[in-house]
């Protein structure tokens, strides 16, 4: 069990296990070896993080302290699994001729940028925690994760996804587990796994606008854009604005994200459904940030932030507990009369979250 505000880190992965469990079983060699790899190294790696937290076998990663300067150090495992792999692009270092290395390196600091310049934060765990990351993990590795000390990219295989680095929601969707991580510590399974993919959703799209200068209205909201090989029938892993609309593939299947309550998934894979069932909170977002408009980073994601780090919202939340919190917050920052009141509250009414 975790208390709220402790620090338990989980091993958290961008590609849903359904995804890969469906490209597992294809008939081709070509899209089932890389998928069947990639989950049995998951599962491998989901292990060793379950058993280093529990013995305390995990060392802490060095702390500096507070500075308005991201300090990133990029590593390439050269296709091998051995992390975090060598030093190939250090802080203030001129950008090389990788470009997966430059990206890892760019979107480290995007992530660094918005926490800092809108937040108040500094890194990820609000006192200048370095931010490393790993580059061309294994072979056709098809996946990016934080496994609670870095970020972690596989290349991908190709036919069914490219480059993780791509997409830089993506890397800022993996940072931000470190965020709850060593905040709300949200519990990974469930309706709370689910708010904590949501988290990682929310400020990944956020940063990706926020780098992008774009308001909500001209947002994608899409999640992984960039990130499926053209071959694919889709358009990202996620849609906040659409859930269940993101792909509609023969190989992949189809996006099974549900945009209501109505709509839940009840299942025990996944971790309950933490990466289905995100579709719920994730467009009470999108419906709050473009009812209020402009950049979204400022009032909804303001709001958002303030109820993940405010010490009120339990380890164990359940999406109402969350949408009570986020009208909590809209009212103390910007007050009953205001806009972001309503629009929250009305969000989470369109999608079924009732508020007692």
């Amino acid at each position: 069990m975790t208390t709220n505000g402790g620090f338990e880190p989980v091993f958290c992965t961008v590609v849903p296990p359904h995804v890969l469990d469906r490209l597992a079983r294809n008939d081709d060699p070509a899209l089932s070896g890389p998928a069947r790899r990639t989950l049995v190294r998951d599962s491998e790696l989901r292990g060793r993080r379950r058993v280093t937290t529990e013995f305390a076998l995990a060392s802490a990663p060095p702390v500096k302290a507070p500075s308005d300067q991201p300090l990133r150090t990029v590593h390439d495992a050269g296709h091998g699994t051995a992390l975090p792999g060598t030093k190939v692009r250090g802080e203030g270092d001129d950008p090389g001729r990788d470009a997966t290395v430059n990206r890892a390196y760019s979107g480290l600091g995007a992530t660094f940028e918005l926490f800092l310049r809108v937040y108040g934060r500094h890194s990820i765990d609000g006192d200048g925690l370095p931010l490393d990351a790993t580059v061309h993990y294994d072979e056709d590795y098809n996946n990016a994760f934080w496994n609670g000390e870095q970020m972690v990219f596989g290349d991908g295989d190709g036919e069914i996804f490219l480059d993780f680095t791509i997409p830089i929601d993506v890397i800022g969707h993996e940072l931000t587990h470190g965020v709850t991580q060593y905040t709300a510590n949200l519990t990974y399974y469930g309706q709370p796994g689910a708010l904590n993919e949501s988290m990682s959703d929310v400020f990944g799209s956020l940063i990706k606008q926020y780098t992008l200068g774009q308001t909500a209205a001209e947002a994608d909201w899409l999640i992984g854009a960039g990130l499926l090989a053209p071959g694919v029938s889709g358009k990202a892993l996620r849609s906040m604005k659409e859930p269940g609309s993101a792909y509609d593939d023969d190989v992949l299947g189809k996006d099974p994200q549900p945009a209501t309550m109505d709509d839940y998934v009840r299942t025990g894979r996944d971790n309950g459904g933490v990466h289905i069932n995100s579709g719920i909170p994730n467009h009470a977002f999108y419906l709050a940030a473009t009812a209020l408009g402009g950049h979204a980073w400022e009032r909804a994601g303001q709001i958002w932030f303030d109820v993940l780090t405010g010490g009120e919202l339990p380890d164990r939340a359940l999406f109402t507990d969350f949408a009570v919190l986020t009208v909590k917050a809209a009212r103390e920052r910007f007050g009953d009369a205001g806009d972001e009141f309503r629009a929250v509250a009305k969000a989470w009414e369109q999608v079924g979250v009732r508020i007692p």
